[in-house]
């Protein structure tokens, strides 16, 4: 679902344009809005659990990218633990993107590992503007640790495979959602 993830990483980067400080998350998604900040020449600075997304961050000459110490695990090659939690806690981020294994009406958006659930709600914590983002495919899915509620985003950016009656009923939780 490539094309469908490079539509959601243009609108996202879209979204980002007047952020001083951004969260962008691990993954696939959020390393193809890494590749638009940079070739779009934004000057920002981003924190990342990502070793792929500060290394694409990186080239930038406009970009600040702090990479959050902690465990890499090895199938997202993000870091998560105490460290990286801890590393949050003095910091306010204007816009935090962050991606979900599951989005569910009832229980909100989740992930497998409570430790990433945990990384997630410290940075949610911590920011201003709150996106979520992630492909139709995981709309109704629900997964063991929950790190939000729908009412404490304030967008979610999926695809257009997602049926518009079903981004109503996600949006009357609160957040705009908004398919590409």
């Amino acid at each position: 679902m490539v094309p469908e993830k490079r539509r959601i990483a243009a609108a996202t980067t879209d979204l980002m344009r007047l952020a001083g400080t951004a969260y962008l998350d691990d993954g696939f998604t959020p390393a193809l809005i890494a590749e638009r900040l940079v070739s779009d020449g934004h000057q920002l600075t981003v924190i990342t659990p990502s070793i792929p997304v500060a290394t694409i961050l990186a080239k930038s000459g406009k970009i600040t990218t702090i990479v959050i110490g902690g465990i890499v695990r090895p199938s997202t090659l993000g870091t998560v633990g105490h460290w990286a939690v801890e590393l949050l806690a003095d910091i306010k981020i204007d816009i935090a993107v962050l991606g979900t294994n599951g989005i569910s009406v009832e229980r909100g958006l989740t992930t497998p590992d409570p430790e990433v659930s945990a990384l997630k709600a410290a940075v949610l914590a911590r920011s201003v503007v709150k996106i979520a983002i992630g492909i139709h495919t995981k709309f109704g899915v629900e997964s063991f640790a929950r790190f939000a509620e729908l009412s404490d985003l304030d967008t979610v950016v999926t695809d257009s495979g997602l049926r518009r009656h079903e981004a109503e009923r996600f949006q009357q939780k609160g957040p705009n959602v908004l398919r590409v």
